[in-house]
């Protein structure tokens, strides 16, 4: 009976995705802008500051602040600015062009009644959660999906661990929203279908106060249709309300189809609905984890077109996970409603779903063909319960493909230029499975991947180079997470705001920080790391970088961090076979000093930027003079043996 329903809503799907491939934004042409904007999307903090997407006369902007607060979704906005970049798309929205906003002033809202009380609900949210640590910031996520407050690593050790949908608001909150209205309302002694129609006027309320995020959307439709149905005295299958669901956003916006958070949340659904019905014994875990691996399953050729990977062992960490979620989630509503004591248990619950998500982000990931393997053994077990044995034993041996697998090749004794975009992150390899850290780059979930990508576990140093943030940022989740035997600093009196944090960091963590006198070495295996600079205190942070030879049994390479001119016509007398080129190859370097070293190689290690690195004129000097360069921007992680 439910197929019917299933396949409509297959069509209509197929549909939306038809109008949104037709549905191309006309790009703009550059020049001012001066109107009114409603802002249609939620405020998102960026590497560079924040953004939004908002409705305009000349179509949707994405409009880019220097620096704002306050704005919220539905603010009506008068703005003035330039418009300067091409069109895209953003959080699956197509916009025109993008608006570098100089001014902008409150008008008012455009938001309806519901919005705004959805609005107030995640202000009291997120004010009666402060002040927030890693606990209260995932707390914040499982009430209304708030996840601004968590460390991009964190992240990332959700998804790796397969947790991310619980931070994807969706049924189980959707429910939880319901119960608790309906307990509120208890004194009134409300019937049945009073109780319905106060559900369906709390659900946009809820909708909004979870930034309408496509899982909210979708289960929110659902369990509208749910309390419609019970109003009018119709009892609808659980089939018909994801399908009637999955029709009518579509329909509604069929933008929806292309946006991932959608796609993950209606096959997670299925994949819920097969599981709790699939025919099978062993009691409460066994249903449990019946429902948590046909989520998986559902979402696996999701997860691997998006992300490239699938978390072997999700379905154990969901089983595990579930009951804590449950329980922080329940205690964080009924604290934020004003029971503030059960707020401190509850972020430590959350705390022990993240100490969780640390843990298995370093468990096996399936790639394509391992899914694929895994599909088919299923399949095959499925349509011949006899080889079903084999089945386990092929899943097996997958996952230790996974566990044991081939990992990028690391030179052994050499040096990986990490490609962590626009800054520097270099692991240097002494042999043996002995490692250095030489920067962090500015993105921490970067430099996690890379290290991970070379199978590294402990650094027995890291050095920081200078305060940039390019250098430092991605270095602050690392603490902690892997174990770091010592820290060189050049103890300059330098800052930075990521800095500051890493320094903190590494304090709490009891890792010992050593500020390295010129000349001083330490020993990696077969690689020898000398300090060469700085010599002096510098007014420039550049110059003021931890220069390192890194001495092999064959070659040398020279890690300058982002010296310029007048450090580099202080350290006139070294020679290096390989040389980082300095920040990024930009044009602050002197020519007679990157051509008198002698390398034979020049690394630059540069993401897409604003600043037009590297410099065209000294990829002409490197390159008049006869030096190979080697870009991470065009090669990706650049290998540099030096046996």
């Amino acid at each position: 009976a439910s197929r019917p329903w299933i396949v409509l809503a297959v069509v209509v799907w197929i549909g939306g995705v038809w109008v949104v491939s037709h549905r191309v934004p006309r790009p703009l042409d550059p020049g001012p802008f001066s109107g009114e904007a409603v802002l249609v999307g939620e405020m998102v903090e960026g590497r560079y500051g924040p953004w939004v997407v908002a409705e305009t006369e000349l179509g949707t902007l994405l409009l880019d602040f220097e620096e704002v607060a306050g704005l919220r979704r539905g603010d009506l906005v008068r703005v003035s600015g330039i418009i300067e970049g091409e069109a895209g798309v953003a959080r699956g929205r197509p916009y025109r062009a993008v608006l570098r906003v100089r001014s902008v002033e409150r008008n008012g809202s455009a938001s309806s009644l519901p919005t705004r009380m959805g609005q107030g609900v995640r202000e009291r949210v997120m004010t009666r959660l402060e002040p927030f640590d890693d606990g209260r910031a995932l707390l914040a996520g499982f009430l209304i999906g708030e996840t601004s407050r968590l460390s991009s690593a964190d992240m990332d050790a959700m998804r790796r661990s397969g947790l991310t949908h619980f931070v994807a608001v969706s049924g189980s909150n959707v429910a939880l929203f319901l119960g608790l209205l309906a307990f509120a309302a208890g004194p009134l002694a409300l019937g049945p279908r009073r109780r319905a129609a106060l559900g369906l006027l709390g659900l946009p309320v809820y909708a909004a106060a979870t930034g309408f995020e496509p899982s909210v959307l979708r289960a929110s439709v659902m369990a509208g249709l749910a309390l419609g149905g019970r109003l009018v005295g119709v009892v609808f299958e659980v089939w018909q309300l994801l399908s009637l669901a999955v029709m009518g956003l579509v329909m509604y916006d069929p933008l929806l189809t292309g946006n991932v958070g959608f796609q993950l949340s209606v096959a997670a659904t299925a994949g819920v609905i097969v599981g709790a019905r699939w025919p099978i014994r062993g009691g409460r875990i066994a249903r449990a984890m019946a429902v948590t691996a046909g989520a998986q399953v559902a979402v696996a050729p999701l997860l691997v077109l998006h992300f490239g990977s699938v978390p072997a062992m999700s379905p154990l960490v969901n089983l595990v996970a579930a009951p804590l979620v449950a329980a922080a989630t329940l205690l964080g509503a009924v604290g934020v409603a004003g029971f503030g004591i059960v707020l401190a248990p509850a972020a430590g619950l959350a705390e022990g779903v993240l100490f969780l998500a640390r843990g298995a982000e370093v468990w096996p990931q399936l790639m394509g063909r391992q899914v694929l393997i895994i599909a088919v053994l299923a399949i095959v077990a499925w349509r011949f319960p006899g080889l079903r044995l084999s089945l386990a034993v092929g899943l097996a041996g997958v996952i230790l493909w996974g566990v044991v697998g081939p990992r990028a090749a690391v030179p052994d004794p050499g040096v990986v230029v990490l490609d962590v975009g626009q800054g520097d992150a270099i692991l240097v390899h002494g042999g043996g499975g002995r490692f250095a850290l030489v920067d962090g780059g500015p993105d921490e979930r970067l430099l996690l991947d890379g290290l991970r990508r070379y199978g590294v576990d402990r650094l027995e140093l890291v050095i920081v180079s200078h305060v940039h943030a390019d250098h430092v940022a991605g270095l602050v989740d690392l603490v902690g997470r892997m174990g770091i035997g010592q820290v060189w600093d050049a103890g300059a009196p330098h800052d930075s705001p990521a800095y500051q944090e890493l320094m903190g960091a590494l304090s709490a963590s009891g890792v010992p920080v050593v500020t390295p006198r010129v000349g001083e070495s330490y020993a990696l295996g077969e690689l020898r790391l000398t300090v060469e600079g700085p010599l002096r205190r510098y007014a420039s942070p550049n110059d003021q970088s931890l220069v390192v030879l890194v001495e092999g049994p064959g070659r040398s390479m020279l890690l300058a961090g982002d010296i310029e001119v007048i450090a580099q016509g202080e350290l006139g007398h070294l020679r290096a076979d390989v040389l980082k080129v300095p920040h990024q190859g930009a044009d602050t370097s002197d020519p007679e000093w990157l051509v008198g070293l002698g390398a034979e190689v020049a690394v630059i290690s540069v993401g897409p930027n604003e600043f037009g690195h590297p410099s065209p004129s000294v990829l002409d000097i490197l390159e008049g003079a006869g030096v190979r360069v080697v870009r991470t921007d065009r090669q990706g992680d650049v290998v540099v043996p030096l046996s």
